[in-house]
């Protein structure tokens, strides 16, 4: 079994072949059964473990596991660890350990992507980043495959965080600065990201403007929420799956408080990609993409390295 570490599994996850990929693999025939969650207890810290298998049907067979431990920040650890196996779905035979902290980081970054360009006023040239973390890190690089992205402003619990992006960010070419506060970020921004690991409010519905997009990553588990139930109130909802209305807490919630229906989300990842749903219709449209992740990122992400290294060997 080849072994694939973090650096050639980046470097062969570039977002101008990661973005279009996942395209093809929400048009295509991938089989993904539903997610395996635990409630991890150690030494009294708690985590969550999710076990993510998927196959294409004609290749490959992949499994991803993922311990999210929000509290790793104590401990100046990140909150997300995922390892990805991908096997010949023929025979079972291993074929390559996958860095899985790159496969679901570059994976989650090119999915709100992916949906942003659907989602999204076509001229958005402006990213507002909220987290420091991997994802977030990854976001302007992935929303600027399908937007012509500029500005990036940057919001984090620990300031230092946010200076450190930031000035990552300024030496590739973007015109990035820190936001003190989380309604400042929105008010300059296009493109409202959020890649936290967040239980409690972070962006309002009263501070959104005509026009913006909201991308939802953080919560994947109905503790876990970054908005108040208002933003759903004047938006037009898309989600990545149907799962997402089952488990994110910011949906949750906004069905609870009565400001969103299941029934009024509009689409999937799946509806657009397939041509199914437009997605945004006017300049105005407030629109927000909540997103808890699909098996079949992963399996196209471990593809792509993969048959890159192959190529490369």
């Amino acid at each position: 079994m080849q072994l694939i570490d973090a650096d050639v599994s980046n470097a062969l996850l570039g977002f101008d072949k990661l973005v279009p990929a996942l395209r093809h693999a929400f048009q295509a025939n991938i089989t993904v059964p539903l997610r395996h969650t635990h409630t991890i207890e150690c030494d009294d810290r708690k985590g969550i473990t999710l076990i993510m298998p998927a196959w294409d049907n004609k290749k490959y067979l992949g499994l991803k596991t993922v311990n999210i431990f929000s509290a790793n920040h104590e401990l100046d650890l990140p909150g997300l660890h995922s390892t990805y196996l991908l096997y010949d779905g023929r025979t079972g035979k291993p074929l390559a350990h996958v860095d899985g902290d790159a496969v679901t980081s570059r994976r989650t970054a090119a999915a709100s992507a992916l949906a942003g360009g659907y989602l999204a006023k076509k001229d958005a040239s402006s990213l507002f980043v909220l987290g420091t973390g991997r994802v977030a890190s990854f976001l302007p690089d992935a929303y600027s495959v399908v937007r012509p992205i500029k500005d990036v402003y940057v919001w984090n619990r620990r300031p230092e965080g946010a200076e450190r992006l930031v000035q990552e960010l300024n030496e590739k070419g973007y015109n990035a600065h820190v936001v003190s506060t989380v309604e400042e970020g929105v008010a300059q921004a296009d493109i409202i990201s959020c890649a936290t690991l967040s239980e409690a409010p972070l962006v309002h519905g009263e501070w959104l403007k005509p026009g913006q997009h909201l991308d939802l990553i953080g919560s994947f588990a109905p503790h876990m929420i970054e908005t108040d139930a208002q933003c759903f109130a004047r938006a037009a909802v898309f989600v990545d799956t149907d799962e997402a209305a089952k488990k994110a807490g910011d949906l949750l919630q906004a069905i609870e408080a009565g400001t969103l229906t299941v029934e009024a989300i509009q689409a999937t990842l799946f509806d657009l990609c397939k041509g199914e749903h437009a997605g945004r219709t006017s300049d105005d449209q407030i629109t927000v993409f909540k997103s808890v992740g699909n098996a079949l990122e992963d399996l196209t992400a471990a593809i792509l390295v993969y048959e890159g290294s192959q190529q490369t060997a």
